[in-house]
Order: C-alpha cells, then sequence, then structure tokens
C-alpha cells in the first residue's frame, strides 16, 4: 500500500465533490493524492452531464485528484482502468464475488449498481495537468429516488451499517494503490485483469445503438476504451454510443 499521508478533507456539505476539487486544480493549490470527501452533495456530478444522487450523510462521495504523469492525454482509458480496479478491489472486500466492473467504469452487484466514477482533467495548453476523479459509491443507503433504475448498496447486500468516513479513506488508498501500478507494472496486465471483471463478459446482452435494440455478446474493451461485441460480426463502440438495456 502507498503511504497514508495523502491529505484528505472531510466537507459537511458542498455542491459537488469534483468541483471543489477542480476549483483548487485551476487556482493552482491542487497536490497529488489529495481527497475530498462530502457528507452532502447538493448537485453531485454523473456521466453524461446526469446527477448523482447521494443520501446525505449514507454513501462515500469523495473526489481525488491525481497527477497522471507520465500518461499523455490520449491514454486517459488508462487511469480510468485503474480507478475502476480500485473501486472493484474495495466493493469486492465487502459486498462478495458478485462484484463486477460495468463499462467503462461503473461498479455493480448483480444486476445493480453500487457505484460510479466521474474523471475530469485539467489541461495547461496540450498538456494533461491534473485528473479529478469523482466516485460515489452506495454504502449505507436503502431507499433510492424512483428515478434510479436498479441502485443497490452495501447496506442491502449485507444487512450492516457502515463507517462511511473509515470506507472512504480505505477507498482513497486502494486508489492510490492502483493508480502506481499505472507506471509499476504493465498496462497490458492491468487491462487483461479489468477485462476479466468485466459485467456480462462472454454472455449475450441487449444494447440500443441510435434507434436499434439488438443482441450481442460481449467479448473485452480494447486499450482505446472501446467495447467489442460479436453478434452477426464483430463491432467496436466508443463509450456513449451504445446503452446497455438492463431488465
Amino acid at each position: 500500500m502507498p503511504p497514508a499521508d495523502f491529505s484528505f478533507t472531510i466537507l459537511d456539505s458542498v455542491d459537488s465533490t469534483n468541483n471543489y476539487a477542480m476549483a483548487r486544480a485551476h487556482a493552482g493549490l491542487a497536490r497529488h493524492g489529495e481527497a475530498f470527501f462530502a457528507h452532502e452533495q447538493t448537485r453531485g456530478k454523473g456521466q453524461r452531464g446526469k446527477l448523482w444522487q447521494t443520501g446525505t450523510g449514507e454513501n462515500i462521495a469523495i473526489s481525488i485528484v491525481i497527477d497522471p504523469e507520465p500518461l499523455q492525454q490520449q491514454q486517459q482509458f488508462y487511469l480510468s482502468i485503474a480507478i475502476a480496479l480500485a473501486c472493484f478491489d474495495f466493493f469486492n472486500k465487502y459486498g462478495g464475488d458478485e462484484t463486477k466492473i460495468k463499462w467503462p467504469n461503473d461498479l455493480y452487484w448483480r444486476d445493480r449498481k453500487a457505484g460510479g466514477v466521474l474523471i475530469e482533467t485539467v489541461l495547461r495548453g496540450a498538456n494533461w495537468k491534473w485528473a479529478v476523479v469523482g466516485i460515489g459509491i452506495n454504502i449505507n443507503q436503502t431507499k433510492f429516488s424512483e428515478e434510479l433504475k436498479n441502485p443497490v448498496s452495501l447496506k442491502q447486500i449485507t444487512g450492516k451499517n457502515f463507517d462511511v468516513v473509515e470506507l472512504a479513506k480505505e477507498l482513497h488508498l486502494l486508489v492510490m494503490k492502483r493508480v502506481s501500478e499505472i507506471n509499476e507494472r504493465s498496462f497490458d496486465i492491468l487491462l487483461k485483469e479489468y477485462n476479466l471483471l468485466l459485467y456480462k463478459l462472454n454472455e449475450k446482452i441487449t444494447l440500443k445503438h441510435n434507434n436499434e435494440i439488438f443482441e450481442t455478446v460481449i467479448n473485452s474493451v480494447t486499450a482505446g476504451g472501446q467495447l467489442l461485441v460479436t453478434d452477426t460480426t464483430q463491432k467496436q463502440f466508443n463509450f456513449g454510443e451504445v446503452e446497455f438495456l438492463i431488465a
């Protein structure tokens, strides 16, 4: 494990931990590995402009600042894989071996969503200066908005209550450990590990592309982050091009 001396700041309430961390980065105050945890987010950020809804004081809402060097901007998926693996490491420990990674970096337990990741970047010219990694994981919440299709929490899985702050600190260090492996281990090894943990790997699933709904089988994810599937032919999709249709 990396040294436990990365800064960990607890915020009572904030619009978004990612906004808070991004503001520090733009102000020149960011430090590699610093984390910002919030008991309450009033406008938590999810993928593709969606809101991330989380119960006050019940779940992990954390943003971690990462210096991506030596990664280049076109290698952002390398970092995404490291973060997804860290979230898996964490949730699998408490939620069990039915934990999976849904492409590109959602955390799933069976067919239910336990967490999500949003990575935002800060550029200096053409250089990738900072990444702000926002992670939301359902811990103690048991009642969710009807707008959410398939949420699940650790409490629903285990029947136990957890210390959310202590779990957030544990997740923080797991993230920093996985980030360090981008340099220390071959990316091919991390990608192979990621692919073995994919939700619905080698299973028939239903996808929606534009207005077309079709059945296909997930093969893997490429080093560039594209989803490879096979039905009548092999197809490749970028994130945002297809939607999983889960019963």
